[in-house]
């Protein structure tokens, strides 16, 4: 039940007895018309002591609110019951907030330190991520990690066999292009032959393991941020820190351990299908002698090459795994921000993986490999 009063330009409702009641239409026409009758600019809801109140309640007074906000008019409470504040500011979100809080401005100073003081504290989080995973080596190297060998199998399957035809196929076309890229120019000289040496060569020393690092970022970083992101949306984690059990030897390990097996593999395979792909349009499209284009592919085989694409093929699963299972840990608690988390995951895998690569090459060169 309510009783709506006025006051000289003061509309004042005051919520009695039980809202199940009240007939929520009669509500709201009675109070837009005494506010018209009047002209009033404000209206007051007041809850009575023993006022029992349910969720129609909210619905009713966001359409009062939008009325009585159109015509100008102001919508305040009074003896608001504790259980329903934060239902209500949820409801009319920052119309509930005070006049000074909603007012204030941030100037631009304030809006790069906040960003810097976030910046700086992504990087204290990841540092500590980096310390304890360091101490799940550690541990895992002395044989007392709790890992389940179990949970490491199945992780391997995953980013093991069931990757082989996405690699396979994408360094396949990788191989092609390359080729076709080549031919394009070497045609002018009459040196088609040098197709074979041109895929070997930037098949086995980059492009076989960039184009498996890009495919297992976006196949496995998103699966381990999103799977670990969901385990923190269900508490689960939460539980396994209560329990005492490391989420870094319980989750992180057999995904470290499973991709830097795998990765080295699915870049050899890449390598070769790279190859295989550019013998494709060598020997059926230009029509160069196979004996021929075979000689010169093996003839630019070299061994530092090929070491130096599986190295960076295992820099690349330490980036992946790192990159999903921390943002997978940083996930918030609802299902937005567990897409959020996944989406971070690939991005920052391909930047830092591409980063990696920079580096790596210098290095390389300046080390004559």
């Amino acid at each position: 039940m309510f009783r709506v009063d006025i006051e000289k330009s003061l509309v004042s409702v005051k919520l009695i007895d039980r809202w199940e009641h009240s007939d929520p239409i009669r509500f709201c026409s009675e109070v837009v018309h005494r506010v018209s009758s009047v002209r009033a600019k404000n209206v007051v809801v007041e809850f009575g002591a023993n006022f029992v109140w349910d969720s129609t309640l909210l619905v009713v007074i966001e359409k009062l609110n939008d009325s009585l906000g159109k015509s100008g008019v102001k919508l305040s409470f009074k003896n608001v019951p504790e259980n329903f504040v934060e239902l209500l500011k949820l409801v009319l979100r920052e119309k509930f907030m005070p006049d000074v809080q909603r007012q204030r401005t941030y100037g631009l100073l304030w809006r790069i330190g906040d960003r810097a003081e976030a910046v700086f504290a992504g990087i204290s989080n990841f540092m500590h991520f980096l310390r304890s995973v360091g101490y799940s080596i550690a541990l895992w190297f002395r044989g007392k990690s709790s890992m389940r060998y179990m949970d490491f199998l199945f992780m391997m399957e995953d980013c093991g066999p069931k990757a082989v035809g996405i690699v396979s196929l994408i360094s396949f076309m990788i191989g092609l292009i390359l080729a076709f890229v080549g031919a394009m120019e070497l045609k002018l000289f009459g040196a088609e032959i040098y197709i074979a040496s041109l895929v070997m060569v930037g098949m086995i020393r980059i492009m076989g393991a960039i184009m498996t690092g890009v495919i297992m970022a976006g196949r496995t970083a998103s699966s381990y941020a999103a799977s670990i992101g969901t385990m923190q949306v269900n508490e689960e984690l939460d539980a396994m820190k209560t329990m005492g059990i490391s989420r870094v030897d319980f989750l992180f390990m057999p995904r470290l351990l499973s991709l830097v097996i795998a990765m080295p593999i699915l870049t050899m395979i890449s390598d070769f299908m790279g190859v295989v792909g550019g013998f494709f349009v060598g020997v059926g499209l230009m029509g160069i002698n196979s004996a021929e284009y075979l000689r010169y592919t093996f003839d630019a085989f070299s061994l530092d090459n090929f070491l130096v694409g599986v190295f960076h093929g295992v820099v690349y699963a330490f980036i992946i795994v790192l990159c999903g299972c921390y943002c997978g840990f940083r996930c918030g608690r609802d299902a937005e921000s567990v897409g959020r988390a996944t989406t971070q995951a690939v991005v920052k895998s391909i930047v830092y993986m591409i980063v990696a690569t920079g580096i790596i090459t210098v290095v390389f060169e300046r080390l004559g490999i």
